[in-house]
């Protein structure tokens, strides 16, 4: 199965939680919380998401486990460097459960700019 959403004119929060409800199967009457969902989800217009100031200076952090290992970077940066893409894919990335199924769960999302 393949759900589309079209992203043009709407907020990220908004799209991310749609996208991820679709991927973890919520949708289908056989959901199985244990399993990864035969789902496929298309973003498109992701360049034209409706983001504020405010949402693009909001930080995300990494660690690396070394003291001093602590970097930060505020949204608007990373979609300077990486493009919208990545912010898309991080935030679908954080509404997913944190187990062994996110990474093969993020295989079905397909963001297009």
């Amino acid at each position: 199965m393949e759900y589309i959403i079209d992203a043009a004119g709407k907020k990220l929060g908004r799209v991310a939680s749609e996208a991820a409800a679709y991927l973890r199967g919520k949708h289908d009457t056989g959901f199985a919380p244990n399993k990864v969902s035969k789902v496929r989800v298309i973003i498109n217009n992701a360049s034209q998401l409706d983001l504020s100031e405010k949402r693009l200076q909001e930080e995300y952090q990494s660690y690396s486990g070394y003291p001093g290992g602590l970097k930060k970077e505020s949204r608007g940066h990373l979609i300077g460097r990486r493009g919208m893409k990545e912010a898309v894919m991080r935030t679908v990335r954080g509404m997913l459960p944190r187990n062994k199924l996110r990474t093969p769960t993020l295989k079905n999302l397909v963001i297009n700019d």
